[in-house]
């Protein structure tokens, strides 16, 4: 059995972070996740979905994420029931494995003046905020390594490969 779910989408208010009687982090929040489809009067439509995630990602999800903010939810759906007023009550969520953020917090239409994820001003080419001082400079190309977005079979033509090397 199964039951996975990968949701994206925007948080429609910030995220609700509380703490259980263990001292254990919660936060709560509503990601709104457009349909692949429009309706009959040609519009998009949304489904807000009610998410939960714990412990440290908890925090850091109060920490970064604001209404707005466009996140991606690795998880699961979980039901729960309980009693009101002499109803039943079904309430249905998903409860988050992981959580990415998917935009700088400054993309997310805020206008904070500290709006960066060191909390100092930016450098010049730092986006991220701090010091440069401490970086290294980037690596000069080493024998053996391939950088990504360098062609490896580039000018070789053809590839020379035995049997013995095929996985099947």
């Amino acid at each position: 059995m199964m039951n996975r779910v990968v949701l994206v989408g925007r948080l429609t208010k910030d995220p609700e972070l509380r703490y259980t009687p263990n001292g254990l982090p919660v936060a709560t929040f509503t990601l709104a996740v457009n349909r692949n489809f429009s309706n009959q009067q040609g519009e998009r439509e949304a489904d807000f979905i009610n998410c939960v995630v714990w412990r440290k990602a908890a925090e850091n999800v109060a920490n970064y994420l604001k209404k707005g903010s466009l996140a991606g939810v690795d998880g699961r759906i979980q039901t729960r029931t309980y009693e009101q007023d002499g109803k039943r009550m079904f309430f249905t969520e998903v409860v988050a494995d992981s959580v990415q953020f998917l935009e700088p917090r400054s993309s997310a239409g805020r206008s904070d003046s500290n709006d960066n994820y060191g909390g100092a001003p930016r450098e010049q080419g730092n986006p991220f905020g701090g010091s440069n001082q401490n970086q290294r400079p980037a690596p000069a190309k080493q024998q053996g390594y391939t950088r990504v977005d360098d062609d490896p079979f580039a000018g070789s033509g053809q590839i020379d490969i035995s049997d013995d090397d095929l996985p099947f």
